[in-house]
């Protein structure tokens, strides 16, 4: 996959859809630093979107490997629930600085698409229940939207119970 950004302003993320040749939707809105919202509520009503569409992506160590879970934004990820849909027995979410490091975004911006590193993921089972599900586009202030099912076959994810209600 190429990794190269062209002068518009586009992200590896961006690139993977269209590398994948995937419909897709890019959609920007204007990111509030001093928001109370989490990145992703922020990203839900900013776009005027349904919360239980717009997903995060979070990474944690699953028996000592880094993966991803991706979660609706309005709920947690369930650790245990990770572990088990990924194959361990025990997870515990990464540092910041671990996450960034191997997807190549910032917190807050982490794409499941076009990462540094291919990492295992798992995505919340309620992402079959959406038409379109909205994921970030690789920084913050940036939203994707396609569909779950090309979610999913673009990122190899297992499709399991990972999210709990917070």
């Amino acid at each position: 996959m190429s990794r190269k950004h062209d002068s518009g302003g586009s992200t590896p993320a961006i690139h993977a859809l269209l590398e994948a040749g995937v419909d897709h939707g890019v959609h920007p809105y204007e990111h509030d630093p001093a928001s109370d919202l989490s990145y992703g509520l922020e990203a839900a009503a900013a776009l005027g979107v349904d919360h239980d569409a717009v997903f995060k992506t979070l990474c944690a160590y699953v028996d000592g490997r880094l993966s991803v879970g991706i979660v609706p934004v309005t709920g947690m990820l369930d650790l245990k629930a990770l572990a088990r849909a990924l194959g361990g027995k025990r997870a515990e979410m990464a540092p910041p600085h671990d996450a960034e490091r191997a997807t190549g975004y910032v917190v807050g911006g982490i794409s499941p698409l076009g990462q540094r590193t291919r990492l295992p993921m798992a995505i919340d089972e309620t992402v079959e229940l959406c038409d379109r599900v909205y994921v970030s586009g690789g920084r913050r202030g940036l939203d994707v939207s396609l569909a779950p099912a090309d979610l999913i076959s673009l990122t190899g994810a297992v499709v399991a119970p990972i999210a709990k209600e917070s």
